[in-house]
């Protein structure tokens, strides 16, 4: 990806807010509304993805920053590069996936607490006849909902909140608002083009739905909402269906299989609910029905693993795990020293010494490389790192912890702990702490 438009100065204000402005008849009415309704201290973005997959989408790139600069709030963009990923799934599902990631990190990178999207009712009722194709289930049927949140921090929070103020209006309606206020906005070609499923659905099927029904899209749409409660519902009773059978982010096996024994809708619910809370896709009928006979049939200590979603499942220790795919492991996060307070019992790093040893760059973080050895209690001995991950329990894929070293000494191991014969227990120290980046 590569941006940017940005401003020399970035103008204070309480909150911001940005609206994904691709410059067609949605975003231009969206942009358009919020701009005229928000006041100070509200701060105003706009966002632009330059997919890259048409010729003219240079000229949709600078029509978005003259709009911005019309509506005098500040511009960015980010450049998405598809092309270079030949035969790698279907080519709207990859653009839509690029372009949340891409507004996401705008959002990051801008202090945006709010992004604003203007999916409409033809967007919805499109999106529900699509599920439908595809046999989806509640979850699916439920459409896109009026707000979610989107990226965490680092405590799992969320900072974004996506919104889709729009939901309730037609297309219709919004051509109205722009005849009436005199906007102008660019067409995008591709939307003509019917060997695309969206298009052929806008195109030839809804026209058809609304001769035979003249409201079939606010129907649709309001069908959507209806799902959602119901997903909602569903979503409660996974929760109290799993409370023996959730761990942290694991499933235990031996008490889903029991569940799926005396009440398979109800373990079809809680598998889906686990996944989703993993940021997963829906599975298909089919695999599920797999991943249940894989289950029933395999051997306590099997090495069974699923691949799904760009992630893979294992199963380990009467548990299912999910490892999403990225960087290693060292490229994905850094050490941070937490202090200790004053009149805590809990030992330490001196602080003193690790800030000298960090100014003469005696602080490193390494792989490992095997037979390292670290002393984690008073009264043990050393032992290898090997042997410490055995007794804790931790998944051989996640052994390949990152380790720091401070004047060539181990020192901490991210997922095990702190070298005993570091630590002190009075004055002032810290801890070194192992913290993951947020995963996009």
């Amino acid at each position: 990806m590569a941006s940017s438009r940005k401003p020399q100065v970035k103008p204070k204000a309480s909150k911001r807010i940005a609206v994904a402005l691709s410059g067609g008849l949605d975003s231009v009415v969206l942009l358009d509304t919020v701009c005229k309704s928000q006041q100070a201290p509200v701060q105003i973005w706009a966002f632009h993805i330059h997919h890259g997959l048409q010729q003219s989408a240079d000229q949709w790139l600078l029509f978005c920053e003259k709009l911005a600069k019309k509506y005098r709030i500040p511009f960015d963009f980010r450049l998405l590069h598809l092309k270079s990923k030949k035969n790698q799934g279907n080519i709207e599902a990859r653009a839509r996936a690029g372009r949340y990631e891409a507004l996401t990190d705008l959002c990051v990178e801008h202090d945006i607490t709010e992004l604003l999207l203007a999916h409409h009712q033809n967007d919805q009722a499109e999106t529900i006849l699509l599920q439908l194709l595809r046999g989806a289930g509640a979850a699916g049927l439920s459409g896109m909902p009026e707000q979610r949140l989107l990226g965490t921090t680092e405590d799992g929070v969320a900072k974004i909140t996506l919104c889709r103020p729009l939901l309730d209006q037609s297309r219709k309606d919004l051509e109205a608002y722009a005849k009436k206020h005199r906007l102008r906005w660019m067409e995008d070609p591709s939307n003509q083009d019917i060997r695309f499923r969206r298009n052929a659905i806008r195109k030839q099927i809804i026209p058809q739905l609304e001769k035979i029904q003249p409201d079939a899209i606010t129907n649709l749409a309001r069908s959507a909402q209806l799902i959602a409660d119901a997903q909602t519902l569903l979503d409660r009773l996974a929760k109290l269906d799993g409370k023996s059978i959730f761990v942290e982010q694991q499933l235990m096996i031996k008490p889903l299989l029991a569940l799926h024994s005396a009440d398979l809708p109800a373990a079809n619910n809680v598998m889906r609910y686990w996944l989703k809370s993993n940021a997963l896709a829906m599975p298909s009928q089919e695999r599920l029905q797999s991943w249940w006979k894989d289950l029933k049939t395999v051997k306590a200590d099997a090495n069974l693993q699923w691949q799904h979603d760009d992630s893979t499942i294992r199963l380990w220790r009467g548990q299912l795990l999910v490892s999403k795919p990225g960087s290693k492991q060292m490229e994905a996060g850094e050490w941070v020293f937490e202090s200790v307070l004053a009149r805590s019992k809990t030992l330490g790093l001196s602080a003193q010494w690790l800030a000298d040893c960090q100014k003469r760059g005696e602080v490193e973080v390494k792989e490992r490389q095997g037979s390292e050895k670290l002393q984690l209690q008073a009264n043990s001995p050393r032992k290898t790192l090997k042997n410490l991950f055995q007794e804790g329990a931790i998944a051989p894929w996640l052994r390949q912890a990152p380790l720091l070293y401070i004047q060539g000494e181990l020192v901490a191991v991210a997922g095990l702990g702190v070298s005993y014969p570091h630590l002190i227990g009075s004055g002032k120290r810290v801890l070194p702490k192992w913290v993951q980046n947020p995963v996009k």
